[in-house]
C-alpha cells in the first residue's frame, strides 16, 4: 500500500543520508596531514559523531535489528573539551569543581549539551511510525549516570530520565522521588518486572520502585 511504500522509502532515504554522512567523514580523515594514532572519533566534530549514532541507532530499531542498545556519551576520566560551549577545561576537570562557580556552570552547560543530543534522539524516534504508534511509544529509553556529583565520587541523588512508552507498559508524565540511599538496581528489577521478567533481585537491589 502507499503508506507502507512511503515508509519504505523513508527508511532507505535515512540509511542513504547515513551512508553520505560516514562517506564524507571517512574521506575528511584521509585528507587530513597529521592523523593522530588514536583519533577521538569520525567524524572529527563530537557532536556530529554522536547525532550520526543516534541516527544508527534509529534505524536499528526501526528494522527490529536489535531491542537493546547502550550509548556511552562520555567516558570515565574525560579529557574532552567544549571550546563551542565556552568550556575549555576538560570534562573530567570540571566535574571535580572543588565548589568553584566556575566549574559547576561549565560542567552544568556539558550536562545540557548531551541532554540535547539525547533530545534529539527522542524526537527522532516520536517521528518515525511503528505499528498503532511511533518508536518512541514502543521504546524505553533510560537516561543518566552512575554518579551523583563527581566532585565528591557520591552516587546519590541521582537524576534519572525514563523515557517513552514501553509499548503501553508505563506511563509518563511524571517525577518520582526515592528514599534516600535507594540503589538505581531497585529501578532497574521494577522496569524488568514492567515486561514481565520475574527476577527476585537485581544485583544490590533492596526491593521495588513504585512505577
Amino acid at each position: 500500500g502507499a503508506s507502507d511504500r512511503g515508509r519504505l522509502n523513508e527508511y532507505l532515504e535515512h540509511v542513504r543520508e547515513i551512508e553520505r554522512r560516514i562517506q564524507a567523514a571517512m574521506t575528511q580523515t584521509k585528507v587530513q596531514a597529521d592523523v593522530p594514532p588514536e583519533p577521538v572519533g569520525v567524524p572529527e566534530s563530537y557532536e556530529e559523531h554522536v547525532a550520526l549514532l543516534f541516527d544508527l541507532l534509529a534505524l536499528a530499531y526501526q528494522t527490529d535489528l536489535t531491542r537493546v542498545f547502550t550509548f556511552m556519551l562520555a567516558r570515565e576520566v574525560s579529557q574532552r573539551t567544549y571550546p563551542d560551549l565556552g568550556v575549555t577545561e576538560p570534562h573530567h576537570a570540571v566535574s571535580h569543581h572543588g565548589n568553584r562557580a566556575a566549574a559547576i556552570a561549565a560542567h552544568t552547560k556539558v550536562n545540557v549539551f548531551h541532554m540535547q543530543l539525547f533530545a534529539r534522539f527522542v524526537e527522532r524516534l516520536r517521528a518515525t511510525p511503528d505499528g498503532d504508534g511511533s518508536l518512541l511509544d514502543h521504546s524505553l529509553l533510560v537516561y543518566g549516570a552512575g554518579m551523583s556529583d563527581g566532585n565528591g565520587h557520591t552516587g546519590g541523588p541521582l537524576p534519572l530520565a525514563i523515557v517513552g512508552g514501553g509499548a503501553g507498559r508505563m506511563q509518563g508524565g511524571r517525577h518520582i522521588e526515592t528514599p534516600a540511599k535507594t540503589p538505581t538496581a531497585n529501578l532497574l528489577l521494577s522496569l524488568s518486572h514492567k515486561f514481565d521478567v520475574a527476577y527476585d533481585a537485581f544485583g544490590v537491589s533492596t526491593g521495588t520502585v513504585d512505577l
